[in-house]
């Protein structure tokens, strides 16, 4: 694991649900039968899970069923689509606009999967997206299946063999995520590494950046086809000085065109990156360069502002930092700092910096430290940062020093928001016999970070050893 250091910045190496309007219809209706699939244009079966297909997208982006489920998919767009599960045999047919067909989860095993439509080009469009079956947003299911099990009918040792795979489920993705700490992360890539600029005679420093497709392995054995800067998720961290001049110099290698929004940081007008309202979309194969002065400190995001449910959530993020957040007194210096970039879309779905437990990296202190976390919100939702036993002091929000600041463990950050944090450890946070601390450090909505398999999603730690 690489932390960022106040000296030079190192990137942790770890990472809208759309409405179904589903028309009911009366009368005598034909079917057609595809494996698994029902596509009579029916009501909703009961509990059944709704999918939306779209020019080009799958919605939600992270699908969450129970066990021995349905999902209702239908087709919103004006194409056809169809819906496949990869390593499956559940498919839809060809869904024409309007049409819709019923999944049959059943017998179908625990566990995350890629479903995609299969018509030549649409997962390349974004088209894509993940089914978790009988974990996530499936939790409450699960939960409720449990509560209702009549426990008082089985022997103490079936109770016992139930409690002891459960218990086994659950230890399996913590012993992966700790075996980083010996030999390294368990996933290929890295997001967040600092993008080294060209530095013209004029001072001007230039920034390249490549909107590009690339695989991207958001936990062990799960890559996916993410749309890219630099072909990382997140995509290079850019830091600059105040008084910097700079250029961002935007090649698109994407199937569709593009634009570069430097959220959080005042631009010129010109310089916004919102095709057709401050510039024409960058073509595929074309270039496009931005060009400003950044004039004081800012906490900011560079992301897609076209087609940006598809391609933001699918990974065209990164961090876009100008100078550092002022510190209260009596407070640092920083030893380390850490982005956290939160998403819970697109391919990439619940993650950290582009990770998803056991893949995220853990954050290593020392007592005596002042550890500062800047977080930025590009998902969804909202995420309530949970970090075990150590405090955290909001000193900065959106960019902007707080004159007040305050001191939390849970911290919630919607859509868009940037926020900073120090954390100062002490020997007090400690394990017994000065042995190091382990704290959870996870979002607390609770879907969001363990299923019936154990942690998954938005979940590290902060771990504190000994000097």
């Amino acid at each position: 694991m690489r932390l960022f250091r106040r000296s030079d910045r190192e990137a942790v190496g770890t990472a809208g649900v759309a409405l179904g309007l589903v028309a009911l219809m009366f009368g005598f209706l034909a079917f057609v039968v595809a494996a698994h699939a029902d596509t009579r244009k029916v009501g909703a079966p009961a509990g059944a899970v709704q999918v939306t297909l779209s020019d080009f997208a799958i919605a939600p982006a992270s699908i969450s069923a129970p066990l021995n489920g349905k999902l209702l998919v239908t087709n919103s767009g004006s194409s056809v689509h169809n819906f496949n599960v990869q390593g499956t045999s559940i498919h839809t047919k060809d869904l024409q606009p309007g049409e819709t067909a019923t999944l049959d989860l059943k017998g179908q095993k625990a566990g995350s999967y890629t479903v995609l439509c299969a018509i030549s080009g649409h997962q390349q469009l974004g088209m894509q997206a993940t089914l978790v079956i009988g974990g996530s947003g499936a939790a409450s299911s699960a939960a409720g299946g449990m509560a209702n099990m009549d426990f008082n009918s089985m022997s103490p040792q079936q109770l016992q063999a139930m409690n002891d795979q459960m218990d086994a489920t659950m230890a399996k993705a913590v012993g992966i995520y700790t075996a980083q700490l010996k030999s390294g992360a368990n996933t290929k890539g890295v997001g967040n590494q600092p993008l080294t600029p060209q530095v013209l005679a004029s001072g001007t420093k230039v920034f390249h950046l490549i909107a590009q497709l690339a695989d991207w392995e958001v936990s062990p054995g799960k890559t996916v086809r993410a749309w890219t800067f630099n072909g990382t998720v997140p995509g290079p961290a850019i830091k600059m000085n105040v008084g910097d001049h700079v250029r961002v110099v935007v090649d698109n290698k994407l199937p569709m065109s593009t634009g570069v929004h430097f959220h959080g940081i005042e631009v010129p007008f010109t310089m916004d990156g919102v095709p057709d309202v401050t510039q024409t979309p960058i073509k595929p194969g074309k270039s496009f360069t931005y060009e400003f002065t950044v004039n004081k400190p800012e906490l900011g995001m560079y992301h897609s502002h076209h087609d940006a449910q598809v391609q933001v959530p699918n990974g065209m993020l990164g961090v876009f930092q100008v100078g550092d957040p002022a510190l209260p007194p009596n407070t640092g210096p920083v030893t380390q700092t850490v982005p956290m970039v939160l998403n819970d879309a697109g391919v990439i779905g619940l993650s950290i910096n582009g990770k998803s437990f056991p893949a995220t990296a853990p954050i290593i202190a020392h007592p005596g430290d002042w550890v500062e976390i800047n977080y930025f919100n590009e998902g969804l939702q909202i995420h309530p940062m949970h970090l075990h036993g150590l405090p955290q002091l909001v000193i900065g929000e959106d960019g902007y020093p707080l004159s007040a600041p305050y001191t939390v463990d849970t911290l919630s950050i919607a859509p868009g928001q940037r926020f900073t944090t120090l954390v100062h450890v002490t020997s007090d946070f400690l394990g017994p016999n000065n042995t190091p601390g382990i704290w959870a450090f996870h979002c607390h909505i609770l879907t969001h970070a363990e299923g019936p398999n154990g942690m998954f999603g938005m979940v590290t730690t902060l771990i504190v050893s000994p000097r």
